[in-house]
């Protein structure tokens, strides 16, 4: 193989500009559709289109029919039984976040997942409670119905019960609403970044709310702002009333469920299945409690009874749904951004396709479906999703298996679990938010790598634990919104130079050996050029160039009044010998009207033509300028609006501009008429060396006129070399400018075509 630095590139072309390659090749003339031809493909109907509708809304007629029976069977059961294991215990553990009785988190382990088996597309993940919405739907059910009111614990948990359905049911009126309208790709907005800010908090909620069980203290569940800190002082207050069976018990069901699953995580290659360490201690914890008598002799806090059976449906609470709204829209979103980011990465890994749109419709009538059966709000658990795969579960068919686990323990074994203590379940919980509190390892990451992005991570969390999930993620989406608005706002913009010896240009300040054209720059501004940059567009640019266009038109229009004043009083001769009676003009005497000045220099009615960089008679002064092209690299601007376009037609009026820029960016300026007879098309080029060579052929030399002799002067300079390389050899021309522009150029001695 030939090595890298032997491999030649040698290209000999045209130079092309936009038009001149519009001339000798054809475009292709593509109809672009519009927002009448979408409607019109969207609402129209044929056989075809209704069956692959049918199939999308409908999910399990698709993947049913091609299900292997003999191969994933056996796999499916044991990864269904292993989930629902899991799932049990969690629903009754999750129940505690959402504040109503343990028995109801089987409801949430049931029924979203019997939905979500027929109109879901993920084959992996496990749908059911998930902290951080249970977390939530716990904050509106204290909020509405605090432990604080008069009523006794039947009618408190009923009325608890019910906030709690009704919100569950109005966030998947939300979910599903959002999923008719083809509006999945809101979870774009929630970045990984805030994602994980958001969740580590939910992680830090929930290892709060799960104290007052693990100490077992009785201490109210206040909601809103800073509800966090109410919280841990009601804890601080009340140390002392700690219980020790429970404080006991829940240490060493944590320690043990640590060490097992840490060599469930170590030796997960040679164990068939991960040992279900919390199932083999709840049946442990049962045990003990039972035999010991726990709850009357340490007064310890347990489940008690178990709903038993399951319930008739009931409608929502159009009450609670009028004072839950926002509250269900953010549990709908981060629901959905949970539950779509897993599906994801299991779809990524086992090559298929899940559609968020149709997700979004899974959840909503997974949810609505739960609520109205008394469950509440459902989404998937990152450990249990990790169980469903890692013990071989193909299809959502072991979903629907640990659904049947669920079933059975609501029917036939769910009072066994009526000794079993509260401390238990929270410590399980507790233990099994490991993965999400380590989140915070990634803050140094991003301090090193990408600072706004860890403001991002640093702001979603703070505010999620101070201000409470729902107010957290709200103020979390504005900062990553300002964050992106800075970017675009302040992008980093770049002067360019060539690459010795290539048609390669790049910053100037990151390498040593470039060369930069005297009289003309180029610059790139990564980002999309509009209203809220195009100031600093403006600034950027101005700094690059080293002057303000506005302000040199100004001076020289000052100056050529005086100068046309002087020839009228006779005080100015232009003659091939020195000037005679020369007189300095004062300031105050030129009183000229200050839209006059922003119009372009007229010299048309001077005796001579006025090189602005030589000595001016009279002592004027006028900023000497050694440029005469702008190239700018609009390579990477995705779009232009129309303050855009007015800040460049105005920058065009002041100095010659050649732009290196997509075709798409030409045609957003054909069709806003930004070409006249002024600015025109061929100002455009295919790439930065082909506008650089135009500059070259067009400015081949400048020509420097002296005032005080109408004989033409020539001045040279010697060959310099810029950097190792003979190529590099430049004879700098002078010559006389234009009347609106200064031309300084760099010939090449070579033929145009060549490269620099």
């Amino acid at each position: 193989m030939i090595p890298p630095k032997y491999r030649q590139l040698t290209v000999s072309r045209p130079i092309y500009s936009e038009d001149l390659f519009k001339e000798e090749y054809e475009k292709v003339q593509r109809h672009h559709k519009t927002m009448l031809d979408h409607l019109k493909a969207y609402f129209s109907c044929s056989k075809q289109k209704a069956k692959s509708v049918a199939l999308t809304l409908l999910p399990i007629a698709s993947w049913l029919p091609a299900y292997r029976f003999k191969e994933w069977i056996v796999q499916d059961m044991i990864s269904g039984v292993s989930t629902g294991l899991v799932s049990v215990l969690q629903g009754l553990g999750f129940a505690l976040l959402a504040s109503v009785p343990a028995g109801y988190g089987l409801y949430a382990a049931f029924y979203p997942i019997l939905i979500y088996f027929f109109f879901g597309t993920s084959k992996h993940i496990s749908v059911g409670p998930f902290p951080v919405l249970s977390l939530m739907v716990g904050a509106v059910v204290n909020n509405l119905v605090p432990t604080s009111i008069n009523a006794t614990d039947v009618t408190l948990n009923e009325r608890r019960v019910t906030v709690a359905s009704s919100v569950t049911f109005l966030v998947g009126i939300f979910q599903l609403g959002l999923g008719i309208l083809q509006v999945g790709f809101i979870v774009i907005y929630l970045s990984q970044t805030l994602v994980s800010g958001f969740t580590c908090a939910a992680a830090v909620n929930v290892l709060i709310s799960q104290l007052k069980f693990i100490l077992g203290i009785s201490i109210d569940s206040p909601s809103g702002p800073l509800s966090n800190i109410w919280v841990l002082r009601d804890i601080f207050t009340q140390l002392h009333k700690t219980n020790i069976a429970d404080l006991v018990t829940s240490i060493i069901i944590m320690i043990v469920v640590f060490v097992v699953k840490e060599l469930n995580d170590r030796y997960k290659a040679k164990l068939p299945v991960p040992i279900p360490i919390e199932v083999i201690m709840t049946i442990i914890a049962c045990g003990v409690s039972y035999a010991c008598d726990f709850e009357n002799i340490y007064n310890v806090d347990v489940v008690g009874t178990v709903v038993e059976g399951y319930q008739a449906p009931v409608a929502p609470d159009f009450e609670v749904l009028k004072n839950s709204v926002m509250d269900a829209f953010s549990m709908a979103i981060v629901g959905f951004a949970i539950a779509f980011s897993v599906a994801k990465v299991y779809s990524i890994k086992h090559d298929y396709v899940i559609d968020g749109n149709q997700e979004l419709i899974a959840f909503g009538l997974s949810n609505m479906f739960c609520g109205s059966f008394k469950g509440f709000a459902a989404s998937t658990s990152l450990s249990r999703s990790a169980v469903q795969e890692s013990t071989g579960g193909k299809t959502q068919l072991a979903g629907l298996i640990s659904a049947l686990m669920s079933m059975i323990v609501i029917l036939w074994i769910g009072f066994l679990l009526y000794p079993l203590q509260k401390s238990v379940l929270a410590s399980l919980i507790v233990i099994n938010l490991k993965g999400m509190l380590m989140q915070l390892r990634e803050v140094p990451y991003l301090y090193r790598k990408d600072k706004p992005d860890c403001v991002v991570w640093i702001v979603s969390f703070i505010a999620s634990v101070l201000l409470g999930l729902d107010i957290g993620l709200a103020v979390a989406l504005g900062i990553e919104l300002i964050t992106v608005l800075f970017r675009t706002q302040y992008p980093r913009c770049e002067v360019l130079a060539n690459i010795e010896g290539t048609e390669i240009y790049k910053d100037k300040k990151d390498y040593a050996c470039v060369f930069e054209q005297e009289g003309v720059k180029i610059f790139r501004c990564p980002s999309p050029i509009f209203f809220a940059n195009i100031d600093f567009f403006r600034e950027k640019l101005t700094a690059a160039v080293g002057f303000n266009p506005l302000r040199i038109l100004r001076k020289r229009n000052k100056a050529l009044r005086k100068l046309k004043k002087l020839l009228k009083k006779g005080e100015l001769q232009v003659t091939s010998v020195i000037l005679a009676n020369a007189v300095v003009l004062s300031e105050s005497e030129d009183d000229l009207n200050p839209e006059e000045l922003d119009k372009p220099v007229n010299c048309k009615d001077f005796p001579v033509e006025i090189n602005w960089n030589d000595d001016l008679p009279a002592n004027i002064q006028v900023p000497r300028i050694y440029l005469h092209s702008i190239v700018l690299d609009f390579s990477s601007v995705s779009f232009l609006d129309i303050s855009a376009l007015k800040g460049l037609k105005a920058l065009l009026s002041h100095i010659e501009i050649q732009f290196y820029s997509p075709g798409y960016i030409i045609e957003k300026l054909e069709q806003c008429s930004f070409f006249d007879n002024e600015i025109k098309s061929s100002i455009f080029f295919l790439t930065i060396h082909d506008a650089m060579l135009h500059i070259q052929e067009t400015h081949p030399q400048t020509t420097r006129v002296c005032w005080r002799s109408k004989v033409y002067q020539f001045a040279y300079e010697k060959p310099r070399e810029c950097g190792k390389s003979s190529k590099c050899l430049r004879e700098i021309l002078f010559s006389a400018i234009d009347t609106d522009n200064l031309f300084l150029c760099c010939q090449q001695s070579s033929n145009p075509e060549t490269k620099f």
